[in-house]
């Protein structure tokens, strides 16, 4: 059974960096498509980035475009987020999800397109 475990959230000033983890374990993950969702109190769970199993494609969310980065070492089986230029809007319980097929697709954006979730890292920008 996988599981995925987030970590590194935590309060950041306006301007700030954080960088999350996603440790995986219970299989192997270098062929699946990992991503990052976020939501906020009172909103629907939102799409932030992807990446392909093999690190070489990502797609981004606009409103995170040019400040955060996602990456993976599938050595280590785990998937990283470095949040640059934080706004008080990136405030959020980030979730890492992984989908256990072959390929990426930059279509794949909701929830529904990924298999198992993390339980969630709060982040906090504070102005």
């Amino acid at each position: 059974q996988v599981q995925l475990v987030e970590s590194g959230g935590g309060l950041v000033q306006v301007g700030g960096s954080l960088r999350l983890s996603c440790a995986a374990s219970g299989g192997t993950f270098s062929s699946s498509a990992m991503g990052w969702f976020r939501q906020a109190p009172g909103k629907q769970r939102e799409f932030v980035a992807s990446i392909s199993g093999g690190g070489s494609s990502a797609n981004f969310a606009d409103s995170v475009k040019g400040r955060f980065t996602i990456s993976r070492d599938n050595a280590k089986n785990t998937l990283y987020l470095q949040m640059n230029s934080l706004k008080p809007e990136d405030t959020a319980v980030y979730y890492c999800a992984i989908r256990r097929t072959v390929g990426f697709s930059l279509q794949w954006t909701r929830q529904g397109d990924f298999d198992s979730w993390g339980q969630g890292t709060q982040v906090t920008v504070a102005s």
